[in-house]
């Protein structure tokens, strides 16, 4: 596909030969937050396209802990609609799931026409955390890695845009997240036992990551690799990568002027402000 000729540095595909060697460029607040202006106007160009064409989006958004899934996905949601992009971000399955086929609880958030669908971590977690935290038996496992492929080409013949990223962060950055989380009353939600438990497994995650690549990362459905340890940097990186890989054109609309307002009734007397209740003025 070729790039789209509106005005955001190209910096490149985070999933070339020799990118991901890169050390990500250091950006200051002014032009990140430049950059992010102009990819928010080029995301509700593509939103109006998806809704318009009744097209049918999936983003699936992958990676360590800490490594910046949940920030990119705000920025994506910050202009748009949420009646059209939703994010999916499942908890643990209930008893009864666990016994289900493995991909129905997700199948229920698949996108209908005109909605984009972000998936918060996804059916992935089979490849990934219950992997290694033994959530899985080795059949369920390897039953995963064998159906995968042919879920998501389903999905795809179905007429459903799929997009697949995951993030990468290095060993150092990771702990100083978690350090920055663990001291950060606001941030210190976010690290689940889990999380710590995980910490300690990191060859482990690596392995079950590069045999989940090996498997479902195919021509027709391939891993996007962000590098993450500059957040602003992967937010910038990935939001751009994601506006080229949805065929989107601008929705021409007609100008809209607001007709003015008709004249109020002039009889009708509101009640006194002294029978509401106001929330305090400490600001």
């Amino acid at each position: 596909m070729q790039e789209k000729k509106y005005n955001v540095k190209d910096n490149g595909d985070v999933n070339s030969d020799k990118s991901h060697q890169k050390i990500p460029k250091k950006i200051t607040n002014s032009q990140y937050l430049d950059e992010l202006k102009l990819l928010h106007i080029e995301l509700v160009k593509m939103q109006d396209w998806v809704a318009h064409t009744k097209s049918r989006v999936i983003v699936i958004f992958e990676g360590r802990d800490a490594a910046g899934k949940g920030g990119v996905i705000k920025r994506i949601t910050e202009p748009l609609n949420p009646r059209i992009c939703r994010i999916a971000a499942l908890g643990t399955p209930s008893e009864r799931e666990k016994t289900e086929w493995y991909f129905k609880r997700y199948v229920a958030h698949l996108p209908a026409g005109g909605e984009i669908v972000l998936f918060d971590r996804s059916w992935y977690n089979r490849g990934g955390v219950e992997k290694v935290m033994g959530f899985c038996s080795d059949q369920e496992y390897l039953q995963f890695m064998k159906d995968c492929p042919e879920f998501e080409n389903l999905l795809i013949r179905s007429g459903i845009i799929l997009i697949k990223y995951w993030f990468s962060v290095s060993d150092a950055v990771q702990e100083s997240r978690f350090q920055e989380r663990a001291q950060d009353p606001i941030k210190r939600w976010k690290l689940s036992p889990m999380d710590i438990k995980a910490r300690d497994l990191w060859v482990e995650y690596s392995k079950a990551k590069d045999y989940m690549f090996e498997m479902t990362s195919t021509k027709t459905s391939p891993w996007y690799v962000v590098n993450a340890d500059n957040k602003k940097s992967a937010r910038l990186n990935c939001i751009h990568h994601l506006l080229n890989q949805i065929p989107y054109e601008e929705i021409k609309t007609h100008p809209f002027t607001l007709p003015e307002r008709r004249s109020q009734p002039s009889n009708y007397v509101r009640p006194s402000m002294d029978t509401q209740n106001f929330v305090p003025n400490i600001y």
